[in-house]
């Protein structure tokens, strides 16, 4: 079996950058929606409009940023939004020190960090296109989910430990400190970076270019269904959460750490499954795996419908989460690779631009939508409800195979 494949020392920083600032933000995994509730008190409605409004507003203030970082250079554009997230984030500590932090600031901060999230996506997702040649791109991605789900296994129990000890707030400063050693690895990345060519340079943006990504997405017949499902998917996984964390936080009375905990295990099945898709892929296909992932995925939200007290419940929730993680672990790493192919080099900013604000904006509608149903119908029938509706998600998937142009991972010569 051949050794670990080398990317470069360039894709070295890339991916420093990325996991120093993923784990920041895994560590303040649900900070907000705590200091909510444990410090200004909110409820499930209050909780929800967090997430909500700050996404809505962050995502709508992304949209003309697409076009714009198209045809500029990406790893000034990373810089500057690694630095706008740590000046946002460290806003709150310091409102919080001097007694002035209130439920409005946390929205602004939400509403910042969100905008400033989808740009460097859309930036560093075209950067990794240029800085790592095609057959490697699957390795590079799945890299990249593999650090996500180990940021994601240490952040929560570190994270709600220091909420126990020290307060949430603790946990926003280091997130903040994060982006900053982040935009200091992309920093040191060097190298040079051509300024990307306009096909007509006659003219300034224009008001259709805002909509380039969406119309190459929804013009794409394998594009297309992918963008669908994983948008309702994520926005369903997502509208769950706040309900979730009212429930495990307040109805059942399990501490920050043990909810934390509850999240940090699971996260093995996102290793296991971020190093099975360079396998699967030669053997069943970029379409197969992600038809088998995104179909297995839909089968388990529905089970934190049924989270009781004490260590069962930490247990169901630790088994109904591995499970999905390791389908997700799976997919998303090959759905990444897949758009990236399929994108023009031209329009690779627009179009990861369009995909993630279109999946912020409706993660943002389905939280506020969710909050409101966990405050009439309670948490656990809202959650029970996200979890039904997930069961049809795999009917958007791209099950017909119409109009699809092979790509280098899937004919075998990566």
């Amino acid at each position: 079996m051949k050794g670990r494949r080398s990317l470069g020392w360039r894709f070295g920083w890339l991916w420093a950058a990325y996991a120093v600032s993923s784990f920041g933000t895994r560590l303040a995994f649900d900070a907000f929606s705590m200091i909510a509730i444990l410090a200004l008190g909110a409820g499930t409605t209050r909780v929800a409009l967090i997430s909500a409004v700050g996404l809505a507003v962050g995502a709508v203030a992304a949209v003309p940023l697409g076009p714009w970082v198209e045809f500029r250079r990406k790893r000034p554009v990373m810089i500057a939004m690694d630095v706008v997230r740590f000046g946002a984030l460290v806003s709150v500590p310091a409102a919080y020190a001097l007694g002035l932090l209130g439920f409005a600031h946390l929205l602004l901060v939400s509403a910042v960090v969100a905008a400033a999230d989808i740009t460097f996506t859309a930036a560093s997702g075209a950067f990794l296109k240029a800085l790592v040649p095609p057959r490697d791109l699957l390795v590079a991605n799945g890299r990249f989910e593999s650090t996500t789900w180990t940021a994601t296994m240490l952040g929560p129990p570190l994270g709600g430990a220091a909420v126990g000890l020290f307060g949430p707030v603790l946990t926003v400063l280091a997130d903040a400190v994060s982006y900053l050693l982040s935009a200091i690895g992309i920093k040191a990345i060097g190298g040079e970076e051509p300024l990307p060519e306009r096909g007509d340079t006659s003219r300034g943006m224009r008001a259709g270019d805002l909509l380039d990504g969406w119309r190459f997405i929804l013009a794409d017949p394998v594009l297309r269904p992918l963008f669908l499902n994983t948008v309702l998917v994520n926005g369903l996984i997502m509208a769950a959460t706040p309900p979730l964390a009212v429930l495990m936080l307040g109805d059942l009375g399990f501490a920050p750490w043990q909810y934390g905990l509850a999240f940090a295990l699971p996260c093995l099945g996102g290793l296991v499954g971020a190093r099975l898709g360079r396998f699967l892929v030669p053997k069943h296909g970029q379409r197969g795996v992600l038809l088998a992932a995104g179909t297995l995925r839909a089968c388990w939200p529905v089970g934190l419908a049924f989270i009781g007290h004490g260590a069962a419940g930490l247990v169901l929730v630790m088994v109904v989460e591995f499970a999905l993680i390791t389908c997700i672990g799976v997919y998303n790493p090959v759905l990444s690779t897949l758009r990236l192919e399929r994108a023009p080099a031209d329009r690779v900013t627009r179009i990861l631009s369009a995909w993630s604000v279109t999946g912020k904006t409706t993660v943002a509608g389905m939280t506020a939508l969710w909050g409101l149903l966990a405050a009439v119908t309670g948490p656990r029938a809202a959650i029970a409800g996200a979890g039904l509706i997930m069961l049809a998600t795999p009917l958007l998937l791209p099950w017909h195979d119409r109009a699809r142009r092979r790509t280098p991972a899937e004919t075998g010569s990566a």
